[in-house]
Formats: C-alpha cells, sequence, structure tokens
C-alpha cells in the first residue's frame, strides 16, 4: 500500500519507515505506528509517522 496517504494510515499498522538519518542509504525500520505526525493528505516523501518505540521517520511501505 502507498505511504504518502494518510488515508492508509491508522494507529496500531504495520509500517516500514526511513529515518532522516538513513534517506542517502534508504534503510527501512519497522514498526507499529503510535502517532500520525503529518497533517496534510499527502506527501510525496511519505507521512511522517512516530513508531510504539519513539523512532520517527517517513513511512515507505505499509506491511500487510
Amino acid at each position: 500500500m502507498d505511504g504518502t496517504r494518510r488515508a492508509n494510515l491508522a494507529k496500531g499498522t504495520r509500517v516500514r519507515v526511513v529515518q532522516k538519518q538513513d534517506q542517502r542509504t534508504g534503510k527501512l525500520t519497522e514498526g507499529v505506528v503510535q502517532d500520525i505526525l503529518t497533517n496534510s493528505a499527502q506527501h510525496p516523501r511519505g507521512i511522517k509517522v512516530r513508531l510504539a518505540d519513539g523512532i520517527i521517520g517517513r513511512v515507505q511501505e505499509i506491511v500487510e
């Protein structure tokens, strides 16, 4: 699913995000959404979220 649309995300969704320091390498971190930080309906680089373990990143993939 598409991580650039806010409507595809909800608390408890399992996602893979790219953290700010990993943007060059593209390393993804998997976790569960705790908070959605982006207010707009969509964002071209991915919706920014806070994961349950405190990591903040932009959603690249939604895990089914």
